[in-house]
């Protein structure tokens, strides 16, 4: 750790930058200047008169989150096509059942007995990726299981836990309309993109 900041207030005062700079790291736009926005840091805590006027503030946001939204959208389409097109792909696969709601599933374990409900509340291991192999969410790398309500997670789970008794071991392909559709999740899983996951039942509560 560096000596140059050695104060508590200090401290908390970096800890608010850092904070600013993670909120903008996590949304930047194309042309983000950082010199810029200390700039107008600064000048907000002086009683100077600011470089760049209101209204050249307002066209500037105007103009950004309109071109931020077109390439948002442009992305979405993009996704949705790629995703579509890997799980027709991905249908024509002798091991792949397809339900009538559109998920598509293999059996990695098999296994017999009592299977969940909507009602249920189950225990879980599990390991998510996008469809290019990026990994968003795996209990198997926390070292740790899940435990939620059935009727508590995205739609293509629900239907596919129902199908599953503890033991069962399924690969699921889960087109967005069963994931998280256009809203997407975070930072991590953008909209409009197809999911898969491992998914063992480990046990029914």
């Amino acid at each position: 750790m560096s000596d140059k900041y050695t104060k508590l207030e200090q401290h908390a005062s970096y800890g608010i930058g850092l904070q600013m700079g993670q909120q903008l790291a996590d949304n930047p736009f194309d042309g983000l200047d950082i010199d810029a926005v200390a700039a107008g840091v600064i000048a907000a805590f002086s009683e100077k008169t600011p470089e760049v006027s209101d209204e050249q503030i307002r066209d500037a946001f105007k103009v950004i989150s309109e071109r931020m939204q077109a390439e948002q959208a442009e992305k979405a389409v993009l996704l949705a096509d790629a995703g579509e097109a890997f799980l027709a792909e991905n249908a024509k696969r002798a091991e792949i059942t397809v339900t009538e709601s559109g998920l598509q599933y293999e059996v990695l374990v098999a296994a017999d007995g009592e299977k969940p409900s909507r009602d249920s509340t189950v225990r879980t291991h599990y390991h998510g990726t996008l469809i290019d192999g990026t990994v968003f969410d795996s209990s198997y790398q926390r070292g740790e299981p899940a435990e939620f309500p059935v009727s508590g997670v995205i739609a293509g789970w629900t239907e596919a836990l129902q199908l599953m008794s503890p033991g069962a071991k399924l690969r699921l392909y889960i087109p967005h309309e069963l994931a998280y559709g256009e809203r997407g999740a975070g930072n991590a899983i953008a909209p409009f993109s197809a999911l898969i996951f491992d998914v063992e039942l480990l046990a029914i509560l």
